[in-house]
């Protein structure tokens, strides 16, 4: 709850707009600190992290919250035109859901390695590409807490946000670890 408070917070402190993104990283940070058992002070940290990332978390999280945005935009409009633009809709759909995989790895591939901003994306993709396994069990943990969201909304202020950061940073992290060992054991690196 104390992390979903705290990325509501800092992202309406930086006019959403601003805010989603350094918001987002300190979160995922904070998720990938919590993870792995280590201690600090959770409200410092996260505002420390918000500060430092600002600008390199910004211009990582808002293409693809744009591109959702565009894609959600584009979805409704075709809803609304009917059952003639079936198949515009179903391909936004689609796209939808391939972003919102391949955004899953995101974060919590941001803050596990240190790689070119520009490369985040693309090795985002390329993960939830070839892993499809893990790419199904994030957008079902996705889908399970938007669905309690939908259910109960007064979750989303709630827990929402926070539960989704900490279960997909959680869960990443083991799939990264893994993706690791089965490289090392193939003699790659």
């Amino acid at each position: 709850m104390q992390l979903n408070v705290m990325w509501l917070v800092f992202t309406l402190a930086g006019g959403v707009i601003l805010g989603l993104g350094p918001a987002t990283v300190a979160a995922y940070t904070l998720a990938r600190r919590h993870a792995r058992n280590e201690s600090f002070q959770a409200w410092a940290e996260f505002w420390a992290v918000y500060r430092r990332e600002f600008v390199r978390a910004s211009l990582l999280v808002l293409p693809g919250a744009l591109a959702a945005i565009v894609l959600i935009g584009n979805y409704l409009y075709f809803s609304a035109l009917g059952p003639g633009m079936g198949a515009p809709r179903i391909a936004t759909f689609v796209a939808l859901i391939a972003l919102a995989g391949v955004g899953a790895h995101v974060g919590p591939l941001y803050v596990h390695y240190d790689l070119p901003l520009r490369a985040y994306w693309p090795k985002a993709a390329q993960l939830a590409l070839l892993r499809p396994a893990s790419s199904v069990l994030l957008l079902l943990a996705l889908s399970a807490i938007a669905f309690a969201t939908s259910v109960a909304p007064i979750l989303a202020p709630m827990i929402s946000f926070g539960a989704w950061i900490y279960l997909n940073t959680w869960l990443c992290l083991r799939f990264f670890q893994e993706n690791e060992a089965r490289l090392l054991s193939k003699g790659n690196s």
